[in-house]
C-alpha cells in the first residue's frame, strides 16, 4: 500500500521508523531483531536507507596509505523485499542521486516494481567524503528534484529509451526530505522552502523531515511550507539523544541545532546511561506534543538502536 494512502485513510497519528542495512558481511538477523522490538506498535511502514560509497584507507606499496571507495551497506532493495515478505509491513527503500546514474536508477525501479514495492524516498545523498562536496555520477542527477522527475516520468510509462512499445505505467508513491532548520548547503531558509516546493511540484506525495529537537522549529517549518503553497503531508522525524557525543556529532553531521535546555541537561549527566534517560524523556515530550497537534505520522530514526524508541512508543503509542 502507498504511504500517502495509509496516511489519508488513518484517523490517528501513525508510527514508523527507519533502518540501516547491515554492514557487508554482517547478519541480517540484527535488522530483524530491531523490527521485532518495535513491531508490536503496528508500524505503518518501515524505511530502509541507501548508502553511497565510503572511503577506507588501505596500505600502499610505498608504505603509505591510499584511499579507496567501498560500499559498506549494500542490499537496500533486497532488505526491503525481505522485510515486506517476512512481516507484511509496507517498506520505503531510499533511492539517492549519489553513486547512481539515471539508467541504474531506472533498473532499481524495475526491480522494486517486480517485488511489489510501491514506495520510495528520494534523496540527493551525502557529499563525496574525498572531495568534500557532492558530485553526481556521470549520467546521474545532481539534485533530488531531478530524481523525483525521473520517478514521476517512470510512473507515466516514460522510460529513458524511446524504443519501448506500450510500456507499463507504475504507481510509486514518492517521499522527499524537508529540513525544519534548512538544508546545511542551502543559502537561507526561504530558498530551501522554494527548493522543497520544486520537489513537490515535480511529483512528491509527502515530506518527511530531518530530525529536530525543538518542536517550534517543526511548526514554523510547516507554516512556512503552507504559506508557500505546499499542501502535502509533512511527517516529523525524531531521533532521541543517547550519548554525550551527540551534542557535537548531530549538529556537525546533520546540520541541526540542540536547544540550550537540552544541552544543559545532557552536560549535567554523569554518564551516558543518564544521557540515555534524558534523551528518552525529551523525545517523549516532543512526540506527545506532536500527537496532540494531530501530525499525520511520527517517523523515528533508530540508527540500529531500537530500545529507546521502544520505550517512547510504549508511553505514547
Amino acid at each position: 500500500m502507498k504511504v500517502i494512502d495509509i496516511i489519508n485513510q488513518s484517523k490517528s497519528t501513525l508510527f514508523s521508523f527507519e533502518l540501516l542495512p547491515p554492514l557487508k558481511g554482517h547478519n541480517v538477523q540484527t535488522v530483524f531483531d530491531t523490527i521485532d522490538k518495535l513491531v508490536e506498535f503496528n508500524p505503518a511502514y518501515i524505511n530502509i536507507t541507501y548508502h553511497r560509497e565510503e572511503v577506507v584507507y588501505r596500505p600502499a606499496p610505498d608504505g603509505g596509505v591510499v584511499p579507496i571507495k567501498v560500499r559498506q551497506r549494500p542490499g537496500t532493495v533486497g532488505l526491503a523485499a525481505a522485510i515486506q515478505f517476512r512481516y507484511a509491513i509496507d517498506v520505503v527503500p531510499h533511492i539517492i542521486c549519489g553513486g547512481f546514474d539515471a539508467h541504474e536508477t531506472e533498473d532499481a525501479l524495475v526491480d522494486l516494481e517486480f517485488l511489489g514495492i510501491q514506495n520510495v524516498l528520494l534523496l540527493r545523498g551525502d557529499a563525496d567524503k574525498i572531495l568534500g562536496r557532492f558530485e553526481a555520477k556521470h549520467g546521474g542527477h545532481s539534485h533530488a528534484v531531478d530524481l523525483v522527475g525521473q520517478v514521476n516520468s517512470f510512473n507515466k510509462g516514460l522510460f529513458l529509451e524511446s524504443v519501448m512499445e506500450k510500456p507499463k505505467q507504475t504507481d510509486f508513491c514518492i517521499g522527499v526530505a524537508g529540513y525544519p532548520e534548512k538544508h546545511p548547503e542551502a543559502p537561507n531558509f526561504e530558498s530551501d522552502i522554494r527548493y522543497l516546493k520544486a520537489k513537490v511540484d515535480a511529483g512528491a506525495h509527502y515530506i518527511v523531515t530531518q530530525m529536530f529537537f525543538d518542536n517550534a522549529k517543526y511548526f514554523h517549518f510547516v507554516e512556512s511550507c503552507r504559506n508557500a503553497g505546499i499542501t502535502v503531508p509533512i511527517i516529523p522525524g525524531i531521533k532521541p539523544i543517547s550519548v554525550k557525543e551527540h551534542l557535537s556529532n548531530l549538529p556537525r553531521v546533520f546540520g541541526v541545532s540542540i536547544p540550550q535546555e537540552l544541552v544543559s541537561m545532557v552536560e549535567g549527566c554523569r554518564s551516558n546511561l543518564d544521557v540515555y534517560e534524558v534523551g528518552v524523556e525529551w523525545a517523549t515530550a516532543q512526540v506527545e506534543e506532536l500527537k496532540r497537534a494531530g501530525v499525520p505520522s511520527i517517523h523515528f530514526y533508530t540508527m540500529g538502536r531500537p530500545d529507546n524508541i521502544r520505550r517512547i512508543a510504549k508511553t505514547v503509542f
